[in-house]
């Protein structure tokens, strides 16, 4: 079946060396050899580069650098052409131009990775780890990404599926063959077994999950307090930058000001908030509404107060708010006289003028996110918000199996369950056929990717 060519520039566009327009589909090589003076792209080998001018008929464009691959060994397993020109935006917005003249189509969001996708060079998991890795924010983050793309949670979701579908066929065998096994021993000598077994095996995964989200994802950081505590001071200490305006104004921040810090390999999105207080400024009351919406959604609560003043009423008001929050309570101002009357367990004492006691702080954060060494050589960790909810829909359906077993249910009622886990987990590689997953999967990625 004869494949559309499809364009895109894959760089962003503005000054720079070099930017690339890509082609993918059987007209590629045509089209290129319509605009390129240099060699025949028809006749180049595959996997290489050629010397050439673009023209739009006799005027000249650019000198580039073509790149020649043949399918099926290449990204989308279709004959691709990358072309290398200067990277100013008017010259390689030109060069698109005439490639969509000569009859391409413009690719959509993430067209050339769903291709390799329907083509079968990679799986779904594969693919959004092409993704990961564009977006990783840290090292961590980047190798989990970089296993996700030779395949290792493919291979995690691979055997658990093998796992199941041998249950699956113990059951086929026994309706078939009924005088075969006594309904007493399928479920207690195989099915009830293989299954817990199963089971072990996916709650291991879900306990690293948590983890390998922190790793790709961050950690959603809300610092809060009552308003000219010095919160903006605390964010500054932590970025290393001065992002937040700090005064002795009160509701001097008035909106939520947000940024991100990398600490041993965890990614805080940090959030400095608009002090909660009654306020008549109608600008600082839509501040303090949307802080109370970040409290509600955030993974993490810095709450700060001042060594050398006493807790008032909004603090109170404030720490039971966050109480049923993961916490820190951050006390600042340490080389002054303490008027805190007050020991907190989850507490950590800095100095955000002196930068004292930052790295404390740090690793305060991280020991109550990571709850093991993180092994990233020995272990393969689920950390896609997708992979874990479809992991967990999967444990659930094993969990009814199971029941149903030791209630000694009918072995086509424990199938079901079975089959389900099974077509569950299969969504998480993409084996699901569902078109419209597919589509909203690649539409969240970059043009030209």
């Amino acid at each position: 079946m004869k494949k559309d060519t499809i364009v895109a520039i894959s760089t962003a566009l503005g000054k720079s060396a070099i930017n690339i327009v890509r082609m993918s589909g059987d007209d590629v090589f045509q089209i290129a050899n319509s605009i390129f003076k240099g060699k025949d792209l028809h006749e180049a080998s595959s996997h290489t580069i050629h010397y050439g001018k673009i023209y739009d008929e006799d005027i000249l464009i650019d000198e580039v650098l073509v790149s020649v691959f043949k399918a099926p060994k290449t990204f989308t397993r279709e004959d691709m052409v990358e072309i290398n020109c200067h990277g100013g935006a008017f010259v390689t917005q030109k060069i698109l131009e005439l490639i969509v003249a000569k009859g391409a189509r413009m690719a959509e969001k993430g067209e050339f990775t769903e291709r390799a996708f329907l083509n079968g060079r990679i799986d779904l998991t594969q693919a959004e780890s092409v993704m990961d890795i564009v977006e990783a924010r840290s090292e961590y983050g980047l190798r989990l990404a970089g296993k996700g793309l030779q395949g290792e949670v493919r291979d995690l979701i691979v055997s658990l599926r093998e796992q199941l579908m041998e249950i699956i066929a113990h059951i086929e065998v026994h309706i078939d063959y009924p005088e075969y096994d006594d309904i007493e021993e399928l479920t207690g000598e195989v099915l009830i077994p293989k299954t817990q077994n199963l089971l072990e095996n996916v709650n291991t995964i879900l306990k690293r999950a948590s983890t390998g989200k922190v790793l790709r994802e961050g950690i959603k950081t809300a610092i809060i307090g009552r308003p000219n505590v010095g919160k903006s001071s605390v964010l500054n200490a932590l970025l290393k930058e001065e992002k937040a305006i700090v005064t002795e104004i009160r509701g001097t921040t008035r909106d939520i000001v947000e940024g991100q810090i990398n600490i041993g390999g965890i990614v805080l999105n940090l959030f400095d908030t608009a002090g909660i207080r009654d306020s008549d400024d109608l600008i600082e009351r839509i501040g303090i509404d949307k802080t109370k919406k970040i409290v509600e959604e955030a993974e993490l609560i810095l709450y700060v107060l001042n060594n050398n003043e006493p807790i008032r009423k909004d603090d109170e008001r404030l720490l039971e708010m966050t109480a049923h929050k993961n916490r820190v309570v951050i006390i600042k101002k340490i080389d002054l006289e303490s008027k805190i009357n007050r020991d907190f367990e989850d507490g950590v004492q800095i100095s955000a003028l002196k930068k004292t006691n930052i790295d404390a702080l740090e690793k305060r954060i991280k020991d109550m996110f990571l709850q093991e060494e993180i092994d990233l050589s020995g272990q393969t960790y689920l950390a896609n918000a997708r992979h874990i909810a479809k992991m967990r829909q999967a444990k659930s359906m094993l969990d009814d199996a199971l029941k149903a077993a030791r209630d000694q249910m009918p072995v086509d009622v424990i199938e079901v369950d079975l089959k389900n886990a099974w077509e569950t987990l299969g969504e998480i590689i993409g084996e699901s056929g569902d078109s419209e997953l597919i589509d909203t999967l690649f539409s969240r990625f970059c043009l030209g990717k």
